[in-house]
């Protein structure tokens, strides 16, 4: 466990490195990403590469002690690039191209861009791959920010079809899949394909579903490119890249299965304001984020990584782009900070060591002000690093004996055809993992591919393509599998089943999804579920049983609400929260596993043989502890915002 920090030489005058190095040691950083955005000092013009700073900077860093992270520059092209080669830009769905002046301005399928890209992140790792002080790199910055996975340039069309080619060997076979023959949009050729957009009602849903398989595609390419780079000239050192939270535009499997460990950027109090959550969600949590916000992300990216994950960019004070940005309380750094170990983090990096007074993100908070004095952050920061020297096994891993299953796919499904608008696929799949969290588990969220065995209760959040082989594999994990409406809803080709949903969860779990409700926000349908009442929002399935399949509960015009077929489980709609938590607790408590029903301030997690315990709320709470627990930090009353550690047995 160690903890790092985002710094940016350029930034600052020369004369500063020397001392912002030493502080940095004294805090007890251990890494230090540079060089993300760099590229117009590195290259100012065209073949005219200036390393003499670079050289130094890395230079004073690593004659500190500290270990850096060097980063490919590819996220900011510079303007004489753009200007050599205006098709670098990313079309919009207006067909116009996205202007200079900001950032993450490429399209991944430009021809003339992966070229530049393949030749600067060469430069780079040639000099710098073997560097002593160099221990890891990273691969461009947050792929995809700012809406930028898709793109509608004659780049991304042409490689499009190409791709579509590859799929589907035949025209025929496409016409097929997609069902063309719908309105009359049969094709004789894959050059007649365009992009899925500027139609006068929605684009074929199979199109649109393919042309984002498509652009996702691109993202795990172009990074793929960077790494094979990279590990050619800088052996032994680690390979990440920085995703973002909940962002889900592009499937982050394929591009973590090039890296070494997969590391996110978090930021709650952002996220809290820009994301779903309801006007009475921001105002309770308005200055501490969701108590299970920042542990999905690092449940997620926990399960894609090989090595330890990493929170590359931590929030260490208000930031500057949500609507509205508030500072965090006093002891939230820190909170976060332990958070991220305690759910199995290598690495906590704050972004940034220090405000800077200028540009897109001068509002920004950094571990020091603007006038170089320590802030709050930077304080909290320090803590951390000294309780670390607190915690023996600094190893141990996450075993937690719950999981939950997470596609990408799945939210661009729920897009193309979301049927009830209210129907997103992240706001859903985050009440699923709440509602885990509220009950006192640890979860593992994985995907699809995964190896079930060992758990003991899966949850299967609304999953409408289900590979032909993951009810078996469910079904011979020995597991409790609770799947959500929708599943099994559709083909890989975005078609109904033939034989209607769930599809091949049928042969398992014999039902029949032969009707679906689609519910405006104020409509609720209520559920009996033996002695407890509920209610079904947004969505249910009707469905009819068979093969012995069990009527759990119902809703109240008699449908069924709840099937089970052994120790397959199907709601067949969107409960409200009481009755999900009930419904889950019961199923996990059969399973043979221990319920904890938690206050909504009251986090807990398990790392190794360490319990920890986190306070999101305004008042003390008594930490649920065993007698002879033995606190590491903290004790058994954990203040608001604070954070408590216990071991069982000796120390």
């Amino acid at each position: 466990m160690r903890l790092g920090v985002c710094y940016y030489p350029e930034h600052w005058p020369e004369s500063m490195w020397e001392d912002d190095a030493r502080r940095m040691k004294a805090m007890g950083i251990a890494q230090v990403r540079i060089g993300e955005f760099a590229w117009s000092r590195i290259e100012p013009e065209a073949g005219k590469l200036q390393w003499d700073w670079l050289d130094r900077a890395i230079g004073v860093l690593g004659a500190a002690g500290l270990e850096v992270v060097m980063s490919t520059p590819t996220a900011t092209p510079p303007k004489w690039l753009i200007d050599l080669h205006p098709d670098i830009l990313p079309v919009g769905a207006d067909g116009r191209a996205r202007a200079f002046g900001s950032r993450r301005h490429y399209d991944f399928s430009s021809n003339a861009y992966f070229e530049a890209s393949h030749r600067i992140v060469t430069l780079l790792a040639e000099r710098y791959g073997n560097h002593p002080a160099v221990s890891a790199w990273q691969t461009d910055n947050e792929y995809g920010c700012h809406q930028t996975v898709v793109s509608y340039s004659p780049d991304a069309v042409a490689r499009f079809r190409d791709w579509l080619r590859a799929r589907y060997t035949s025209i025929a076979a496409l016409n097929a899949a997609w069902g063309t023959v719908f309105w009359s949009m049969e094709y004789t050729s894959f050059d007649q394909i365009d992009a899925p957009v500027g139609t006068v009602t929605e684009a074929h849903p199979s199109h649109r579903m393919d042309y984002r398989r498509f652009a996702s595609s691109e993202v795990a390419r172009y990074n793929r490119m960077q790494v094979e780079i990279l590990r050619r000239h800088a052996p032994g050192r680690v390979m990440v890249h920085n995703f973002m939270q909940n962002f889900f535009e592009f499937d982050h499997y394929p591009v973590a299965l090039d890296l070494d460990a997969a590391t996110w950027d978090s930021y709650p109090l952002g996220a809290l304001e820009e994301f779903w959550f309801s006007p009475e969600l921001k105002s309770r949590w308005l200055r501490t984020g969701h108590p299970d916000f920042a542990s999905f992300n690092h449940d997620l990216y926990r399960g894609m990584s090989k090595q330890p994950f990493w929170v590359m960019e931590q929030q260490p004070g208000p930031v500057n782009w949500a609507k509205w940005n508030p500072a965090p309380l006093p002891g939230m750094v820190r909170l976060w900070s332990w958070e991220a170990f305690a759910h199995g983090a290598g690495c906590v990096s704050y972004f940034r060591w220090r405000q800077c007074p200028f540009g897109q993100e001068q509002l920004h908070a950094g571990l020091n002000t603007p006038d170089n004095l320590l802030d709050i952050g930077g304080a909290e920061a320090m803590q951390v690093s000294q309780e670390l020297q607190l915690i023996a096994n600094q190893n141990a891993k996450v075993a937690t004996r719950v999981a939950l299953v997470f596609d990408y796919e799945a939210k661009w499904l729920f897009e193309v055809h979301p049927q009830a608008q209210d129907f997103q696929y992240g706001p859903l799949v985050f009440e699923y993992y709440s509602a885990l969290r509220s009950l006192g588990f640890d979860v593992d969220v994985i995907p699809t591919s995964s190896n079930f065995d060992g758990y003991s209760l899966i949850v299967v959040p609304p999953l409408p393509v289900l590979p032909d082989d993951l009810p078996q594999r469910l079904r011979d994990s020995g597991a409790h599998v609770v799947f959500a409406p929708r599943s099994g809803s559709k083909t890989v080709d975005l078609c109904i089943p033939a034989n209607l949903g769930p599809g091949p969860l049928a042969q398992q779990l014999p039902m029949r999804v032969w009707r679906v409700d689609a519910m405006r926000p104020t409509t609720r349908v209520a559920v009996q579920w033996g002695s407890q009442q509920g209610e079904a929002r947004i969505w249910r399935d009707l469905i009819e049983v068979s093969g012995g399949t069990e009527v759990v509960a119902t809703f109240d015009d008699g449908h069924p609400a709840i099937v089970r077929h052994q120790r397959l489980h199907y709601l067949a709609a969107i409960f409200d929260e009481p009755l999900l938590r009930a419904y889950l607790a019961a199923v996990a408590q059969e399973a043979g596993l221990p319920v904890a029903h938690l206050d909504d301030g009251t986090r807990i997690s398990r790392r190794g043989d360490l319990t920890y315990v986190f306070n999101y709320g305004d008042a003390p709470l008594d930490a649920p502890h065993p007698e002879g627990a033995k606190f590491v930090i903290g004790s058994a009353q954990v203040p608001p915002q604070g954070v408590s550690v216990f071991q069982v047995g000796p120390v």
